[in-house]
């Protein structure tokens, strides 16, 4: 993904410096500047703390091993898919385009046995991005605030590394005063990082909304996650690109379950869908057509099916459905099944369904088509919405008695994860909609673990 970003003054490059000391060189920095004779100003952004937790290492392994050349963001676009299968070719892996534990676990050794090679030579080393190359970086740039970015590494634990930067977007500024951003960096292995947890909250900005992206597995019982989570506005997370699609989902409902105030940028990226299909219910003869709907199909780009599950979770949870049943078939196409009961004891069953696709988009899972209809078929409820790239062939071959209303939802700039992100930067705390249907969509995916 290619970020555009503002020209920014540099107010200090990154500059490794001792943890106990962070604060006191941010107060240098400008206090240094201030004094210059240029007639500029700095000011220190006051908006919010934002700390980002960096996921595993594929990047940045891709990156070492010469697969990789993008910014080391996260996100798991192109480029990423692209550069993952070319590993996984040259390591004799099955070419998906996804990464897996064996193959974090293949590009470690690969890269250790090329550090081996040189013979104590010096090897590449990776840095982090804080050029405002990467989307954490294009968020500052439109709200100056401080940047905790954590950078757990795959190297042997010798504590945590520090250093800290200071940028100014020059579209944020006043006359001659420039509104700046703050990066602190902390780079160890994971167990090093939550040794050091208290430090990091010390780091935030005292009386200022606190933000957590947490690129990385949900995990509710590493210490670190808990600690941060505790003490943050909103926890940020992505499911588009969990590993382990279910499961992590399922982690984030026992967190919301618990008032963890969390937030799924993927979540987000259901608005269009949603509004389209309250939209085809809404002409006063088709209000109680929703009603009659007592079959769903969902087709998504096969790899992730979080938001096929959220997006049957909040149906559910507008109509008050029960979850009672569950199945799922592997293959070309992954189908899952589920059952559901609804106010009146009427039978509902939902398929959905992980379509093969040759060049998936940025976002892995989006959403294909979605069909509703019912058994009944006098019911004027038949809804076809679709995606406006991929297109509803599928669903209208399908067939039926029933005509169907169609709809088509336009491709949108602004489901992209900076610009989600930055929505979401602007508010904080518990999302009731979302909350109440995650419920559901966990009461799901728990039919779907083994007794």
């Amino acid at each position: 993904m290619t970020t555009q970003s503002p020209p920014i003054v540099s107010l200090q490059a990154p500059k490794d410096v001792s943890i106990d000391v962070i604060e006191q060189e941010l107060r240098d920095i400008w206090q240094s500047y201030n004094n210059n004779e240029d007639g500029m100003a700095a000011t220190r952004a006051t908006t919010f703390s934002f700390i980002v937790y960096e996921p595993d290492a594929v990047q940045e392994l891709l990156t070492l091993l010469g697969y990789y050349t993008g910014p080391i963001d996260g996100i798991a676009g192109p480029r990423t898919h692209a550069a993952i299968k070319v590993a996984q070719k040259d390591l004799e892996l099955e070419v998906t385009g996804l990464s897996s534990d064996e193959f974090v676990a293949r590009l470690r050794a690969a890269w250790e046995a090329e550090k081996n090679a040189e013979d104590g030579a010096n090897h590449r080393q990776y840095a982090a991005d804080l050029d405002a190359i990467g989307v954490a970086d294009a968020i500052a740039a439109s709200n100056p605030c401080r940047i905790i970015t954590l950078c757990p590494t795959a190297e042997a634990d010798e504590g945590v590394k520090a250093s800290v930067s200071a940028y100014c977007p020059v579209n944020k500024r006043s006359q001659n005063t420039l509104v700046c951003c703050e990066y602190v960096t902390l780079s160890g292995t994971a167990e090093a990082l939550e040794r050091i947890g208290g430090i990091i909250s010390e780091l935030t900005i005292p009386s200022l909304p606190k933000f957590l992206w947490w690129k990385a597995s949900p995990d509710g019982e590493y210490g670190l996650f808990k600690r941060l989570a505790s003490q943050c506005d909103t926890i940020i997370v992505d499911s588009s690109t969990f590993r382990e699609p279910e499961t992590e989902l399922l982690q984030v409902g026992d967190l919301l379950a618990t008032d963890v105030p969390l937030a799924d940028l993927n979540w987000s990226r259901l608005a269009p869908w949603q509004e389209l299909t309250a939209e085809a219910f809404d002409p006063p003869e088709r209000r109680d057509a929703i009603l009659e709907v007592d079959r769903i199909t969902i087709d998504y780009e096969k790899g992730n099916p979080c938001q096929a599950f959220m997006f049957l979770g909040w149906m559910a949870s507008r109509l008050q459905w029960r979850p009672v049943g569950y199945s799922h078939r592997s293959g070309d196409y992954a189908i899952h099944r589920i059952s559901f009961l609804g106010q009146d004891q009427r039978l509902i069953e939902a398929e959905l369904a992980g379509v093969p696709v040759a060049d998936w988009g940025e976002i892995q899972g989006d959403l294909i088509s979605i069909k509703l209809s019912s058994t009944n078929l006098q019911a004027d409820c038949c809804t076809v919405i679709c995606s406006g790239t991929t297109g509803c062939m599928r669903m209208e071959a399908s067939g039926g008695a029933q005509s169907c209303r169609v709809e088509q939802v336009s491709h949108l700039e602004d489901q992209k994860t900076e610009t989600l992100l930055g929505k979401q930067l602007q508010r904080w705390g518990q999302d009731v909609l979302y909350q109440e249907s995650m419920k559901v969509t966990s009461a799901i995916l728990k039919l779907s673990q083994p007794d």
